[in-house]
């Protein structure tokens, strides 16, 4: 079988982490042949374009680009439906917004006979104003017409895509975003890691993995880190990422007066994420926007307690007083208490760290993620046919 996955950019993140474990997973078995096509990744979030560089599986379109860009929209759409129409691949399985509306319009225009879109996190919202929630709830009832399957990452995706009333039940399938797990579970707290960055054995170090960017909930966190640090002077914070507001959030921790309590990691390459999970006391949440956020599997591998806002599909793993502790999003008061509750008590911090390994080694492993995509890419096949062998109308 043919498939070809279509991604926007390959930045640092964990849909795009998702997608080339996905391609590379499948790519192992020879009963695929797979690609990724993906439009260029630039900036300070970062490229994982390396990891697939000597692999001659990634096609890059230039003009697929993330802003609205009609006219580069325009193009990379016509990339796509010359591109399918001379590979001409078995299925089609895109991934993000702007790759996800474009890739299975074209894929529908170049007759490709099976159609797959993952929902790594929601395309419209409360995190944006009504123009964009219109526009883009629009944009995926048309896609969702030549769409043979969905995949959601998290439950919390199925369920606001058929409130917003985006086909049946019966075309989601969820599939948890795997990774490889056993470089989390065997993470530890390495002090003199810690002393490299500035940190002691005695702190109680809050980490947060995200980018440095709007709608990930840095300024929530440096608006009750005063509070945080009166309370608690062992409190450090430990940022892993990078983005456009680096300059911004390193100002406003200046102005603070927390220069000595937050370490900016900077962008972190994927291997390196365990190290710094390891020597994190809590690991903390607080994205507005996220199908199901990577970091908090990741911790709970690594037996962190987490804390998090109960936004999609976080409370599918952060469970509340058994993985960590799940605050109603946007309740500061609660979230404050919950972060010194688990800086004051080790035992608690243990007791969640362990229930959380426990369930993300049942539900987060990268080879059954893959095996989960090549049965229902199979099962999709098979079903084209009728009885006799003849392809279906339906």
């Amino acid at each position: 079988m043919r498939v070809s996955h279509v991604i926007t950019r390959l930045i640092v993140g964990g849909a795009q982490e998702n997608t080339i474990s996905t391609v590379l997973g499948l790519a192992a078995r020879p009963e695929f042949r797979v690609e990724l096509i993906s439009g260029p990744a630039s900036g300070p979030e970062g490229s994982l374009e390396h990891t697939l560089k000597d692999s001659g599986l990634l096609h890059i379109i230039p003009d697929l680009v993330r802003p609205l860009r009609p006219w580069h929209d325009l193009r990379a759409y016509r990339a796509l439906c010359h591109h399918f129409a001379r590979v001409r691949p078995d299925l089609v399985h895109t991934h993000s917004g702007k790759a996800g509306i474009l890739g299975r319009l074209a894929a529908a225009r170049a007759g490709v006979p099976l159609i797959v879109h993952t929902i790594h996190g929601p395309s419209f919202g409360p995190f944006q104003g009504f123009a964009a929630n219109t526009l883009f709830r629009a944009a995926e009832r048309h896609a969702a017409r030549v769409t043979n399957r969905f995949i959601a990452v998290a439950n919390a995706m199925r369920e606001q895509y058929l409130a917003a009333g985006i086909r049946r039940p019966g075309d989601y399938t969820t599939i948890y975003s795997g990774f490889h797990l056993e470089p989390f579970l065997a993470s530890r707290n390495d002090p003199a890691f810690r002393a490299q960055l500035g940190l002691s054995t005695e702190d109680i170090v809050i980490g947060k993995i995200a980018r440095l960017f709007t709608l990930k909930g840095h300024e929530t966190l440096f608006g009750i880190a005063p509070s945080l640090v009166r309370e608690n002077p062992r409190i450090k914070f430990l940022l892993v990422g990078d983005g456009a507001w680096r300059e911004k959030f390193e100002k406003l921790v200046q102005k603070l007066a927390l220069s000595k309590q937050v370490v900016f990691a900077g962008l972190v390459p994927p291997e390196r994420v365990p190290a710094y999970v390891g020597i994190m006391d809590i690991l903390v949440h607080l994205s507005v926007r996220e199908g199901l956020p990577r970091a908090l599997p990741q911790a709970m591998a690594a037996g962190k307690p987490v804390v998090s806002w109960d936004c999609d599909g976080a409370g599918e793993v952060c469970l509340h007083n058994q993985t960590g502790l799940l605050i109603p999003s946007g309740d500061t008061r609660q979230l404050t208490s919950a972060i010194l509750a688990l800086a004051g008590d080790a035992v608690l911090r243990e007791r969640l760290g362990a229930a959380g390994r426990s369930l993300a080694a049942q539900m987060f492993r990268v080879d059954e993620m893959v095996r989960r995509i090549a049965e229902l890419y199979h099962e999709l096949a098979a079903a084209r046919l009728t009885p006799q062998g003849e392809p279906s109308d339906q």
